[in-house]
Parts: C-alpha cells; structure tokens; sequence
C-alpha cells in the first residue's frame, strides 16, 4: 500500500498539482448537469419521463457532439476547443434554468437541453490525453525514467476513472445539497459557474500546449482506430451509461415516493464512494492480470450486487445496496478505458476517448429514460423496482458480452 501511495505522489508530482486540481474541477459540471436536469425537470412537471428525456436528451447530444469535438482537439489542440466549449456549455446551464422557471413546453426543454449537451466539454477524457505528453516532458527533463512510462500511464488511467468517480460522487451530492439550500434551479446555475470557471482553467493549462497539433496526420503504424475491439470497448461503456442512467432514475422515484426528493442525488453519490476507492486500489493489482480478465469479474460482480435492487423499498435499503455494488463499477469502467488507449493510435487518442465517454453518455440517455418511462408504469407496474430491473437488465448484457469478447480483447494488438 505505502507502494502505491508514493507512486501516485511521483505521479501527481510530475503533472503538477493545478493540473489534477483542474482537471479533476472541471469535469464536475457534466456531473452535476444530469442530475441537476432530472431533478429540476421532475420537480417543475411531476413526471418521470419527461425528466429522464430532458437529461437523455443532453446526454445523447453530449455523446453526439464528443466525438467531433475531440477529433477537433486532435487536429487543432485542446486549448480553443475546450474553452469554446465551456463558455456555451454555461450559457446552455443558464438557459435551461430560465426555461424552465418560465414554464415553456417539454419540447422547447428538451431542445435546449440538447443544445447544452451538444457543446459540454468532455474533460476527463481530454485530461487523460494529457498524461502521456506530460510524462515523456518528465522523462526528457530527467525526473522520471522512460522504463517507467507505461506504468505510470496505466497508473493515470487508474487515477482518471477514480477522479471520474469521485466526479460522480460529489456532482450528484452537490445538486443535493445545493437542491436542499437554493433549489435545483440554483444547483444548475451553480453547475454552470464551475464550468464556466474551471472548464475555462482546463482549457488555458499550460499541459493544454504539450498535446501536439495536427496529430490526426502523424503516423499511426497502420492502427485502425475502428478494430473490433475498440468497438467492443465502445458497447461496454455504453451499457455502463445505462446502469448510470437508470438507477440514478430509479434512485429519485424511490426518494420521491418516501418523501425525500431532493436527497436523490446524494443517495447516488453513494455509488461513487465504493467505485472510488476501487479505483484507487487498483494500483495494487498484477500487470499480469488482463484488462480483459477484471472487465469479467467486475461485470459478474455487477450483475450479482445488483440483483438486491429489485427488494429494496426504503432509501436505507438502496443506499446499502449502492454502497456495495460501487465496488465493481470502477474495475470495470477503468480497464475498458485503460485497453482503449493502449490499442488506439496516438494520434487519435483524443477522438477515441471523448467516444468513449459519448458512449457512456448515449448509454446514460438510454438508461434514464427507459427507467424513467418504466417507473412511470409504461412497460407494467410503476416505481422505482421496474426502474431498477433496467439496472439489472443493462448490467447481465455487460456480463455476456465480456464472456463473448475475452478472445477479442486479450488478442487486440497493443499500441506503444
């Protein structure tokens, strides 16, 4: 353990502290826009529905719009692109909130929702682009040795999906709080203000200038960025996005129904806790444990810890129920992000990882709004347990695909 500490201070260390306080900072916001959306549309209509489409619709447009963002900070760099983005991402939090409080029609929500999610800046994805520029820096600088490169890279990934979680962690916990104090109005403004803050710092950060330009043109070795893997990773992460979406769904019914609205997302930010410290700890697992082999485990453990959702019918009994099962969630979610960049061409490792995360967002779109539209008794009975079965549902497809692709993902070729 004392092991795995110092080498995340090396790490944290050699990238600089305003860089991981930024980065960590400015990927917040998206966290806190899905949850604040839904809470905030639930509140102003009373249906679920409707909430989970208005959230889907920015999470679809926000795995739209990723991609061809990161192709752009590919071919041109970060810094325009991420800073364009985070000033029209704040302006869109705004608008939602005014558009709301003015009552305008579930159509005209949805679209600006939409728009909002279309331009939000994805910057864990972008941040864990950063890492291998930053280190080679170190290397030529003499502060870390190049035998050294590729561990410290998988201990920043490692690092980046624990940052992820404690993004989902506090994002969710924040809309609460802040839900209780000023209203889900104020939590989204307050969403919009961090972003347009922190997500402006990441863009400007002098590691912004390390990540070459025009990489889209730089030798690639003859790796196709579309390999059956890559695809597989792509479909993983995106029923990820729909065990997200539909239990932080079925996560506000429950707390609805008890009473308790505004403490729906601090009983997702439970989910968080454990998959946080998962991903800390994996520094400590073998090398020579495939990414392959832990995104198997961890589907399995999903699809087991999960099943409990269906008897749950207290806010206690949820929370229990999410503590434990966050333990899984980040093995998972880390070793599909990991393989991606090891099999990726550098030079579109920007597009493949904004993808990524895109996936993860259309997956959240669907989760929420099939949870949605199933607590509102579309599909048979209504609540939260109809909800939850599509946690369920999401998570047992998850565990077969990673039985079926084992072959697929241990042989894909590895990029150095």
């Amino acid at each position: 353990m004392s092991s795995a500490i110092t080498d995340y201070r090396r790490l944290w260390g050699a990238a600089g502290f305003s860089f991981v306080a930024v980065a960590f900072l400015g990927r917040i916001p998206l966290a806190m826009s899905q949850m604040g959306v839904l809470l905030l549309v639930a509140q102003s209509t009373g249906k679920y529905g409707i909430a989970g489409a208005t959230a889907g619709a920015l999470a679809v447009a926000s795995a739209i719009g990723s991609p061809f963002f990161g192709a752009a900070a590919d071919r041109v760099g970060q810094r325009p692109v991420v800073l364009t983005q985070s000033i029209l991402g704040s302006i869109g939090l705004v608008a939602i909130v005014v558009c709301s409080d003015r009552g305008v029609s579930s159509g005209a929500l949805i679209a600006v929702a939409a728009l909002t999610g279309l331009v939000m800046p994805q910057v864990g994805p972008l941040a864990r682009v950063r890492w291998r520029p930053v280190l080679a820096l170190r290397v030529d600088e003499g502060r870390i040795r190049e035998s050294e490169v590729n561990r410290f890279v998988d201990l920043a990934f490692s690092y980046e999906g624990a940052g992820d979680e404690a993004s989902f962690v506090l994002g969710p916990a924040l809309v609460g709080i802040l839900g209780v104090l000023v209203g889900a109005d104020g939590a989204l403004l307050a969403a919009a203000v961090l972003l347009l803050v922190f997500g402006s710092w990441f863009a400007v950060h002098r590691t912004a200038a390390l990540v070459p330009r025009g990489s889209e043109h730089a030798p690639t070795h003859g790796v196709k960025l579309w390999t059956a893997a890559f695809i597989v990773l792509a479909f993983a992460v995106y029923l990820m996005g729909t065990f997200f979406g539909s239990i932080q769904a079925g996560s506000t019914v429950l707390a609805t129904q008890q009473g308790h609205p505004d403490v729906a997302g601090l009983i997702h930010a439970v989910l968080g806790i454990g998959s946080m410290i998962a991903a800390l700890s994996l520094a400590a697992v073998p090398v020579s444990v495939l990414y392959a082999t832990r995104m198997l485990w961890a589907s399995g453990a999903m699809v087991a810890l999960s099943l409990p959702l269906l008897l749950v019918q207290t806010i206690p009994q949820v929370v229990a129920v999410i503590a434990v099962l966050g333990f899984a969630v980040a093995p998972y979610l880390i070793s599909a992000f990991a393989l991606a960049g090891l099999i990726v061409p550098p030079a579109r490792i920007g597009t493949a990882m904004t993808f990524m995360a895109g996936a993860t967002g259309l997956g959240y779109a669907t989760g929420a709004s099939l949870a949605g539209r199933a607590a509102d008794g579309a599909f048979g009975p209504s609540g939260p347990t109809p909800a939850f079965a599509v946690t369920i549902g999401a998570m047992v497809v998850a565990f077969v695909v990673s039985v079926a692709t084992q072959r697929i993902l241990r042989n894909a070729r590895i990029v150095s």
